[in-house]
């Protein structure tokens, strides 16, 4: 791979992907808006393997590229972040960037032991990267993966003016989101908690051995406590200037006011135009992932059918849950409400 990059540091289509740990580089790939488009997320599953790349050292991107406007989307899983970002994402207005690797480098590097100011600046440099405008007058709204969520803070202190808003799925819609994934995602809620005990945000009075004890659904329930308990210290520390909640109820029942008032936060260009057709686009009418045809309606049913499948247990972990957030003080609402 070439060492002295054939485009400027400047150009946004060419996508900061992964950090080369040994070498303390950047790598880029090409990528078109078009292209982003088309990929739920920023992997190589999505985007493909076999394209030119190019690594740059970290110290010439922090010199090249000064930072630009930007705003998070930070959630807790399967409660519409894809949908969200995918429906802001509109040409004059902002562009969306779904989970680039890059941040999840930057988790990676910080739980192998780097020292804090070199996480730190790392995630400088996938930041500014990130935040490159496509266009004039648009700005990049990037949703991290969820294993993010503990370096929140850290991402909107470097990114002091980035608003945010922290996006997730009441209990039952998430524990019903994993029993309708099945097996992997049981087995993906275990190796998330694992990845929070390692961050120290689990913070609700369990022993260590208490999680060899938990099911898979007290697992996730678990996880989802602990995000939870982060994003409510996260809207109290910043307060509602920077930070807005918002739950999957509100989005998918309420789609053009929580878009008028999600481009308001993110100080988004967007005509009454815009906002009537990215309420009235794809995003709310097919599939984030594969993008099918996929509606509401559809969404319902098969959410009930996975309820009337596994209500007993579920409705068992959520008289559990509710008594570990009552012991822990932890309201089940967020403050700072994006619609109120």
């Amino acid at each position: 791979m070439n060492q002295t990059p054939p485009f400027a540091l400047a150009d946004a289509a060419w996508l900061p992907h992964r950090h080369v740990e040994g070498t303390d580089r950047i790598q880029f790939q090409h990528v078109a808006r078009a292209d982003h488009r088309s990929a739920p997320f920023l992997t190589d599953e999505y985007l493909g393997p076999d394209c030119a790349r190019h690594d740059v050292p970290v110290a010439d991107c922090l010199a090249a590229v000064p930072p630009q406007p930007m705003g998070f989307l930070f959630h807790s899983a399967f409660c519409g972040s894809t949908l969200l970002l995918s429906a802001l994402d509109r040409p004059g207005v902002a562009m969306g960037l779904s989970e680039p690797v890059l941040l999840n480098d930057v988790v990676g590097f910080r739980r192998r032991g780097a020292p804090p100011t070199a996480v730190a600046r790392l995630a400088d440099s996938a930041t500014r990267l990130l935040a490159r405008p496509f266009a004039p007058g648009e700005r990049v709204i990037v949703k991290p993966s969820n294993i993010l969520n503990p370096l929140a803070e850290l991402l909107l202190a470097l990114r002091g003016d980035a608003p945010a808003i922290l996006l997730h799925a009441p209990l039952e819609t998430f524990l019903v989101s994993v029993v309708r994934k099945g097996l992997w995602c049981r087995l993906w809620v275990r190796e998330l908690l694992e990845g929070f005990l390692t961050d120290n945000i689990v913070n609700l009075g369990f022993a260590p051995r208490d999680y060899f004890r938990q099911t898979d659904l007290q697992v996730a329930a678990t996880g989802w406590l602990a995000q939870h308990a982060l994003f409510h210290q996260l809207a109290g520390k910043l307060g509602p200037g920077r930070v807005r909640t918002l739950d999957s109820e509100t989005l998918t029942r309420e789609p053009l006011a929580v878009l008028t008032a999600a481009t308001r936060h993110y100080g988004l260009n967007a005509s009454p135009a815009d906002l009537a057709a990215m309420a009235g686009g794809p995003a709310f009418t097919r599939h984030s992932k594969s993008g099918a045809a996929f509606d509401a309606a559809q969404r319902a049913e098969e959410y009930a059918e996975a309820r009337r499948a596994h209500g007993d247990e579920i409705d068992k972990v959520m008289v559990w849950a509710q008594a570990v957030a009552e012991a822990n003080g932890l309201a089940m609402d967020l403050p700072h409400p994006l619609l109120g």
